[in-house]
């Protein structure tokens, strides 16, 4: 029996049309001759072989940091917000007493400058402290595909399946995996002949799939943040209630994290909860709040698939996909927590 991905419509509208433009077409049907892992050795899974390198001062000494091992990399990554945030207020500060003077036209420059070199630092800071929640669970990022190709296979090994849903509750977890069956036509949960099936699919499909899958992640996470806090509402007092809208709540950077980490492990009819939505409020909460988000996941996925120009055909599998996939979705959880922390010291700018 042959197979062959296609999209049909799930039991939950996993996100609006403009998130997935179209399904994910994969041009020709499985081959189930035995597949040989013969790219696994050239993806290089150790370190941080993360796609994206850090370009600023900021993230290459978080990078370091990572790689030496984890102690004391979140207060480092806490100081270096609140540096950048001194300096983008000065900058700011000294533009504001120079109005109405000759030199407001340089100080305007100068805040400008430092305003768009303090985002890229942050970026770079959002972007460690995500590999950082990756090595928690012993996961790491797939590295550039450039450098997983071998006579354009892709295979991904170890797949990590298990670490990557580990992070989802039940529910979660199960809105995931048809999040998954959605999108590419395959259960998720397939047997091991029928996930080592191989197929060919566009490096732009599986670009576009993968980013979709952020957002999605993303989307479960803010969902379910907002059901905790109406769940559990006698939690919070009234004043705290009021500063929260759509997930904007500023938790402790070492102390909050674990209550967004438990996010998703005590709610419950998360899945009805969301199918009160319309698409319009699905593609709201989808959406990352702040810019710098938005920039560090066209970056992340440009830097893990190449750009435009790169319009080649991969064989893969459907356990390769899977692969992309959960950690996709990961991501996009993972980045509703941190960009939610590093808002409490850094302000960013709403998107």
């Amino acid at each position: 029996m042959d197979f062959c991905f296609s999209y049909f419509k799930p039991e939950f509208p996993t996100l609006p049309a403009g998130y997935i433009r179209r399904p994910i077409a994969f041009q020709n049907r499985f081959d189930r001759r035995p597949l040989p892992i013969v790219a696994s050795s050239r993806c290089q899974f150790g370190g941080l072989a993360a796609p994206l390198e850090p370009r600023t001062p900021a993230g290459r000494f978080l990078s370091g940091m990572l790689l030496d091992g984890r102690d004391g990399f979140q207060a480092a990554a806490r100081k270096e917000l609140q540096r950048l945030a001194a300096e983008r207020d000065e900058a700011a500060a000294r533009l504001q007493l120079s109005i109405g003077s000759d030199e407001a036209c340089l100080h305007r420059r100068i805040a400008e400058c430092k305003n768009h070199e303090c985002q890229e630092a942050v970026e770079d800071v959002i972007y460690t402290l995500i590999l950082h929640k990756f090595s928690e669970i012993s996961v790491h990022l797939v590295p550039k595909l450039s450098e997983c190709l071998y006579n354009g296979r892709l295979e991904i090994w170890p797949s990590k399946d298990w670490e990557l849903e580990s992070i989802h509750s039940c529910e979660v977890l199960q809105m995931v995996r048809d999040h998954i069956t959605a999108a590419v036509g395959h259960r998720a949960d397939a047997n091991v002949t029928a996930s080592w099936a191989t197929a060919e699919v566009h490096r732009s499909h599986l670009c576009k799939l993968y980013s979709s899958s952020i957002f999605y992640g993303y989307l479960l996470k803010s969902d379910a943040f907002r059901h905790y806090l109406e769940q559990d509402s006698e939690m919070f007092s009234i004043g705290s209630k009021q500063k929260i809208a759509y997930g904007h709540i500023n938790m402790g950077f070492s102390s909050g994290g674990r209550l967004s980490c438990d996010l998703g492990k005590n709610v419950g009819n998360l899945r009805i909860y969301m199918m009160g939505f319309d698409l319009e409020m699905i593609g709201m909460c989808a959406s990352p709040r702040f810019k710098e988000s938005v920039s560090l996941v066209g970056r992340h996925s440009r830097a893990l698939f190449g750009g435009d120009e790169e319009a080649d055909v991969i064989k893969t599998s459907f356990a390769s996909v899977k692969r992309f996939l959960l950690e996709a979705v990961a991501f996009g959880s993972f980045l509703w927590d941190v960009e939610t922390r590093v808002n409490g010291v850094y302000v960013l700018e709403e998107n």
